[in-house]
């Protein structure tokens, strides 16, 4: 007579029955299983309790220097996962970069401090902000798709998430507002099922790196754009997108796709699905190193 295997894993602290492949309890968030990818400490997942999500702020530091505890907290409130804030203040940047080219541009005629050259200002950033939103979340949503498939194929990723929260939709809204430990057999234990996923929101924020990089090309920009004088506006464009420093600016793009963004990507990922760390990371770094190299070569400056 064959026997059935068991399709659950008891948890030795709390005693909670988790699916045979979680790699986290749901109920206490004790690690069930270990990989040896953990011992790096950006990789280990974190088993402390959590009483209260972090401030907006906080969750972006800790995205830059421990980006396990950052979506270890974000994934107990997806709701409160600053992804949106972190684009916003990505075009900000955006902004102040269409700023940092305009300032090397001297027209004759107009005084550096008359109103006709604040509303050139005014009128660069804003469309450079524009710019700089549509086009990261343009960027950002197709990545997020890649890397969602990737993690199909590597771990079940959708159908995980339907799994974990689908069941329990119809009592979301009960509980949306209430900052409870999903994570807490005393604190309602699968609260983190009646959170949602938020998937594309705590996903943004695996872009945080942007804003770090935004802020160094704006850098760039000042010291290494030459300075011009012409008496007109329009071929403001033409100088500034056949320029030499873009070249820069895209490689540094590129690797942030191809190494970072794909790192943090993975713990979001890994988060969101209670999934092995390492069959996350490495589609994941596969998918970015590709999308960086076609992104560098495929980029509008290189054929100008």
């Amino acid at each position: 007579m064959s026997q059935t295997v068991a399709a659950f894993q008891r948890c030795p602290r709390c005693g909670n029955e988790n699916s045979v492949d979680s790699f986290a309890c749901n109920f206490c968030g004790l690690r069930l299983k270990i990989e040896r990818i953990e011992k790096v400490r950006f990789f280990r997942r974190i088993e402390a309790e959590w009483i209260n999500p972090y401030p907006w702020y906080l969750k972006i530091l800790y995205l830059f220097v421990s980006g396990n505890k950052a979506f270890w907290d974000i994934n107990h409130k997806r709701s409160k996962a600053p992804g949106w804030l972190i684009l916003l203040f990505s075009s900000l940047l955006y902004g102040v970069m269409g700023l940092a080219f305009f300032s090397h541009f001297n027209f004759i005629g107009i005084d550096t401090y008359s109103l006709t050259r604040f509303l050139y200002n005014l009128s660069f950033f804003a469309a450079f902000f524009v710019f700089g939103f549509v086009y990261q979340l343009i960027l950002f949503a197709a990545l997020i798709w890649l890397f969602t498939k990737g993690a199909n194929y590597a771990v079940g990723f959708t159908e995980r998430l339907e799994t974990r929260f689908g069941a329990l939709k119809e009592q979301k809204e009960k509980y949306k507002e209430a900052d409870v430990s999903p994570f807490s057999i005393y604190k309602g234990g699968t609260m983190l099922q009646l959170e949602g996923a938020y998937k594309f929101k705590m996903m943004l924020c695996a872009f945080t790196p942007f804003l770090i990089i935004n802020a160094i090309k704006i850098l760039i920009v000042l010291f290494a754009f030459p300075t011009v004088t012409t008496d007109i506006i329009s071929p403001v464009f033409d100088q500034m997108f056949n320029a030499r420093t873009w070249t820069t600016l895209d490689i540094i793009d590129a690797l942030t796709i191809a190494v970072w963004v794909p790192i943090l990507m993975t713990l979001a990922i890994r988060e969101l699905s209670n999934s092995s760390t390492t069959r996350v990371l490495v589609p994941t770094i596969i998918i970015g190193v590709l999308v960086a190299i076609l992104f560098y070569f495929l980029r509008p400056t290189i054929f100008g």
